[in-house]
């Protein structure tokens, strides 16, 4: 099974590659792109049948429109969406086209391995062609028992523009960025960026 990840944070694709190699699969099943563009054009050729994509709302070309442009080369494409704005009509859009789940950011690394693994169990139960695959390699995993990613205590959701405190003082938080398994933010006026877990929300 072949899966494709579509996020512009290196950390995100970090994450997703780490868990989904987790759970057994081979790392050259598992394509990482950081945008569309480069998504549709290698994605076309490789095939994927899983893709995991932020929403990429601003793009041209959209998380949504890139998965339905693959979709019609690889009928039984599998979606699952990221983004940092999920409103009632992102979760509908999705829905419709039979997303397994929109993952709100900045998430855990434990939010992540959650939502992907509840995506691949229902997926061994539904979908009869890949069903052997998956409770074959699911099943594996589990007796190898080979964790990858650690468990870590939940990071407080912080968003652009939030209130936090830092250090005894209030900030207004400016840019929030997963990169290299954690979650930092860039204050306003501040040059260097400050892991979450030392921010408190003001």
């Amino acid at each position: 099974m072949k899966f494709l990840v579509v996020d512009p944070l290196a950390g995100v694709q970090t994450f997703a590659r780490q868990l989904l190699q987790s759970h057994g699969f081979a790392p050259e099943h598992i394509l990482c792109c950081a945008d569309t563009d480069t998504a549709l054009a290698q994605g076309l050729a490789f095939k994927p049948q899983f893709i995991i994509t932020d929403w990429f709302g601003k793009s041209t070309l959209s998380g949504l429109q890139l998965f339905q442009r693959l979709r019609d080369v690889q009928p039984t494409l599998q979606l699952s969406l990221l983004s940092f704005e999920v409103k009632p009509e992102h979760e509908f859009e999705a829905e419709a086209l039979g997303a397994h789940f929109v993952l709100k950011k900045p998430f855990t690394a434990d939010q992540l391995k959650t939502a992907v693994t509840r995506a691949l169990n229902t997926l061994a139960k539904t979908s009869p062609d890949l069903h052997r695959e998956l409770r074959d390699t699911m099943r594996s995993t589990r007796a190898a028992a080979r964790p990858v990613l650690p468990a870590r205590p939940p990071e407080p959701v912080i968003k652009p523009g939030d209130k936090v405190r830092y250090q005894g003082h209030v900030h207004v938080a400016q840019h929030v960025i997963h990169r290299q398994g954690e979650t930092v933010v860039q204050l306003k006026g501040q040059p260097a960026f400050v892991p979450v877990t030392k921010l408190q929300p003001a």
